[in-house]
């Protein structure tokens, strides 16, 4: 088992020899192939945590489902089933600052992350600043390379200030190897129509909303700021 690097079954064999018990033969190998299953499960998914950074270790159960932030349960236990990532699908999740928007975005990852999917999460700004210097010192095709591998790719803060030239090509880059292959979340502060102004030029600004925009999945948080509500 050791030379296997078994190690879920061996802890459970070893549990096994200390504990009297009566389990036949078959309830042994059951029990140790259980074991040995959720062993790797778990460190499968503690390594895509880790890897998917996220800016919360958010849960389903920690969601706040009051009224008056017109976030429908029904609908977020269905995107928490994945079936939109299987898919190929996006979500876009827009609300005023404070709302949970980048809440939202990380429990559906961490959701995402349990099933098995591989996840990174970026705010806009960071990623498209890094990704300018990973031109400028030869690192950009490793760098979108990985991006583009992801499952899902959680884009936080977008639209809090306008794009230039070389960030939505960025943008446009990224989408377009990502289209109706694999998903990506947008939170952002400004509802879509807004968009052209802060990505500008129209053309380019088209092409993105085009593969983003059109068939993605919509969440529209309201109410006052979540950190207000926490603070009181």
């Amino acid at each position: 088992m050791e030379m296997m690097k078994l190690s879920g079954m061996i802890r459970a064999f070893k549990a096994i020899l200390e504990s009297p018990n009566d389990l036949t033969s078959d309830e042994i190998v059951a029990h140790l192939a259980d074991a040995e299953w959720d062993d790797r499960y778990n460190r499968r998914l503690h390594k895509l945590i880790k890897n998917a950074k996220f800016r919360f270790q958010a849960s389903l159960e920690q969601v706040d489902f009051q009224k008056d932030r017109n976030l429908n349960k029904n609908d977020i236990i269905r995107f928490s089933s994945c079936d939109w990532i299987q898919k190929g699908q996006n979500i876009i999740i827009t609300g005023p600052t404070g709302a949970g928007k980048s809440f939202i975005a990380c429990m559906l990852g961490n959701k995402a992350c349990q099933e098995g999917y591989s996840i990174l999460y970026f705010n806009c700004m960071k990623l498209f600043r890094n990704l300018s210097y990973a031109k400028i010192d030869g690192t950009y095709s490793r760098e979108i390379n990985r991006i583009q591998k992801q499952d899902l790719l959680i884009l936080d803060d977008f639209g809090l200030e306008k794009l230039d030239q070389q960030s939505r090509m960025i943008l446009l880059e990224i989408l377009e190897d990502r289209e109706g292959r694999k998903s990506t979340i947008f939170s952002t502060q400004l509802p879509p129509d807004n968009w052209h102004e802060i990505i500008g030029e129209p053309t380019v600004a088209d092409a993105i909303c085009d593969r983003l925009i059109h068939q993605a999945h919509k969440i529209d948080l309201h109410g006052e700021s979540m950190r207000k509500k926490i603070r009181n």
